[in-house]
């Protein structure tokens, strides 16, 4: 991989061998490796047995995880945040999972639409859920960098299973409850209409 770098920094007019671009070959190489980390691991080690038997028919919603991946068209980064929510039939999954399930996925050239689909389609496939619902938001620097160069813009996309699907109630839930920003410490900023505790 190395060489090819050197020969992509050869071909967009550089010199490789000047002093701030000898070690960019190892440097991107060992970048592309941790981006793309997602390939090489093991869904069944990730959940790492971390799924419970729980009475429990409520929903679960993880909100607000930080994602970062590359678009397979360009090879730039897109990020945003995904809101993961599932319905439990007899297991949940352990909550510190979810975020590294979606690692996972990101860290692969992706496209966002994909990307929501196998968030999706696992949970479902891992604990047989009542409902599953994906909402990943997202800036792609391949439309605000170049192309259209739309700084501002950002895309959408979701992905509803079972309950999610089949009743707007269940699904119009989910979307009002990850617009909602508690109080809780480390939030950006509160509910509208709420006021500070000190107020």
């Amino acid at each position: 991989m190395q060489e090819l770098i050197r020969q992509l920094l050869a071909e967009l007019g550089e010199d490789p061998t000047r002093e701030g671009l000898l070690d960019t070959p190892k440097r991107v190489a060992k970048a592309y490796e941790f981006l793309t980390s997602g390939y090489r691991a093991d869904i069944d080690q990730v959940l790492n047995n971390a799924l419970f038997t729980v009475d429990y028919s409520e929903m679960v919603i993880v909100k607000d995880i930080d994602f970062y991946s590359l678009c397979e068209h360009h090879l730039l980064p897109f990020f945003g945040k995904c809101h993961v929510a599932y319905i439990p039939s007899n297991k949940v999954i352990g909550l510190s999972k979810i975020p590294r399930l979606v690692d996972v996925f990101a860290r692969r050239l992706q496209v966002q639409e994909r990307l929501t689909q196998q968030i999706a389609g696992t949970i479902q496939d891992a604990i047989d859920p009542v409902g599953v619902a994906i909402v990943v938001e997202a800036t792609h620097l391949c439309m605000s960098m170049r192309g259209v160069e739309k700084q501002n813009s950002f895309a959408v996309t979701s992905a509803m299973l079972g309950a999610f699907r089949d009743r707007a109630r269940t699904r119009m839930e989910f979307l009002e409850l990850i617009k909602l920003r508690s109080a809780a410490p480390g939030m950006r900023e509160s509910p509208a209409g709420l006021a500070c505790v000190g107020d």
